[in-house]
């Protein structure tokens, strides 16, 4: 990891636009007293299950005038990737700051996977220095008793995605409730996890049909009339998303909550389609990133292109509230980069993990990316992706809009090829994403690209290194292999998500 240097980019960093803030008023302003005012407020907004297929990132299919207003008054990030495409490991990394198996949550907390309950919490560190916290929407991560918030609420799911009007009628709630502090406030919104609803309450009020779309998402790779549907119901659920940022964005504008506050969106991971959703293809790795900061107005519709980590975003909510930066923490604040004369060095590559969220989808892989080559490394590569079938087979609804093997019969062979690497993939995978955006083409065994394949396979190795990475070490990753095979052995089809008192062991060994 190359270290950032702040001086090469700005004399005094955010401290400076910090100060200047903090010096502005002493009076009440916008319905807040200068104890509120002395901290910015901070708005995460995050969405589950989707990448950026917005209006703001060149989507035409989609109508999202709410989040490309976002972009055009803040910061929008191009190059923003998460490191595990799944919901619980995601969003443990923008709690803690560090990968899946430093924190220990590397499946779905629904299937008892769990950080080590030592860690101290993004809302903790920010309570300590005078916010109050609060969530809305799923957490999903456990231990639960490792979060300590003010104010929690539709700790549900909602994948029928109800009521959506009551995310910002919460929100309201929490931010108009005592005490008088500066506020954190996380807002989950449940579109488009699967399943994917064309209308849900009327919304979005005109819904797509599948005739209505330009074609399926392009890294499927092939069309067909059924994945088509599933495309268009995908793009109706990022319309309804568009819809409750914007209730939300409405409301603390008519509130006067706007100035005094930095807004943060973005989404978990990809969504939930064959190469998306649970692997490490940039469909599942890569989301939208936003950041308005009021305080930096001549960053409004700046567009950044450097590689940025889901490690980030815990760094840069701590540099904003002013606490002081933990040790051992892989990722750094962006926020010098929403200043549009910042140029300087920033990071070589992004990595991911990912071990396949539950016992039965066990398939442990890790990856690196640079500007234009992503490497994949598939630790357990003698055996067949289980999740290829899952998806071909619908193993529930979830993965009701993964491609039939039917379907790939009319592919074109490159698709074919790129399929199939999935479904048995070779210890390793190499993309030139310049030319082959949606990794249909593995260039691992081209001999034009050894050089590539070997800086990416060591930088892969420095990283596992610098991030004591368990299972590159041969006897762990031996022991956990076992342990997921005797859990699917004794437990058959997720048995154990309802025996009371289970309880993983990988948390013992993996330190």
């Amino acid at each position: 990891m190359i270290p950032f240097n702040f001086s090469k980019l700005i004399p005094c960093g955010w401290l400076c636009i910090a100060l200047v803030f903090f010096s502005c008023s002493k009076e009440r302003k916008n319905g807040q007293t200068t104890a509120q005012a002395s901290k910015p407020n901070i708005l995460f907004i995050v969405s589950e299950d989707n990448g950026p297929e917005l209006g703001c990132y060149g989507n035409t299919n989609v109508s999202t005038p709410h989040i490309d207003r976002l972009a055009k008054e803040g910061v929008k990030f191009e190059h923003a990737f998460v490191t595990y495409s799944v919901c619980s490991p995601s969003r443990a990394t923008l709690f803690t700051g560090l990968y899946s198996h430093q924190n220990g949550q590397i499946g779905l907390a629904t299937h008892k996977f769990s950080m080590y309950d030592s860690l101290k919490t993004l809302p903790t560190y920010l309570k300590e220095v005078g916010y109050k916290t609060g969530i809305i929407g799923k957490l999903h991560v456990n231990p639960a008793a490792s979060f300590f918030w003010d104010y929690e609420e539709i700790k549900g799911s909602n994948f029928e995605k109800k009521n959506l009007g009551d995310y910002t009628s919460k929100a309201l709630e929490f931010i108009e409730a005592g005490p008088d502090k500066p506020f954190f406030l996380m807002v989950n919104f449940p579109d488009a996890h699967f399943p994917l609803q064309r209308q849900v309450d009327g919304l979005p009020e005109n819904p797509l049909d599948a005739d209505d779309i330009d074609g399926v998402l392009p890294f499927m790779g092939l069309e067909s009339p059924r994945l088509r549907e599933f495309t268009a119901n995908y793009y109706n659920s990022m319309n309804r998303l568009d819809i409750g940022v914007g209730m939300l964005m409405d409301k603390m504008a008519e509130k006067n909550l706007l100035d005094n506050t930095i807004i943060i969106y973005m989404g978990d991971h990809g969504p939930q389609f064959s190469r998306a959703k649970c692997s490490n293809y940039e469909a599942g790795l890569r989301v939208p990133l936003i950041i308005k900061n009021p305080f930096t107005p001549k960053s409004a519709g700046l567009v950044r292109k450097e590689l940025i980590s889901s490690v980030d975003i815990f760094p840069t909510i701590l540099d904003i509230a002013g606490v002081k930066q933990p040790d051992g923490l892989s990722g750094k604040s962006i926020m010098p980069l929403l200043q549009a004369d910042i140029k300087g060095e920033w990071r070589d590559y992004v990595f991911a993990g990912g071990n396949g969220s539950t016992s039965m989808f066990f398939y442990p892989r890790r990856s690196v990316r640079n500007q234009r080559y992503k490497l994949i490394q598939n630790l357990l590569y003698t055996r067949e992706n289980p999740k290829y079938l899952f998806y071909a087979n619908h193993l529930n609804e979830h993965f009701a809009g993964g491609v039939e093997e039917t379907e790939l019969e009319n592919a074109i062979p490159r698709v074919k090829a790129a399929y199939a690497t999935w479904k048995q993939p070779p210890e390793f995978e190499l993309y030139d994403l310049q030319n082959d955006p949606y990794e249909f083409n593995n260039l691992i065994d081209e001999g034009d690209f050894q050089m590539v394949k070997e800086e990416l396979i060591a930088a892969l190795k420095n990283w596992q290194i610098e991030t004591n990475d368990p299972l590159a070490k041969p006897e762990v990753l031996q022991r956990f292999v076992a342990e997921m095979d005797s859990v699917n052995a004794n437990y058959p089809n997720h048995s154990y998500t309802k025996v009371k008192g289970f309880k993983w062991n990988y948390l013992k060994y993996f330190k």
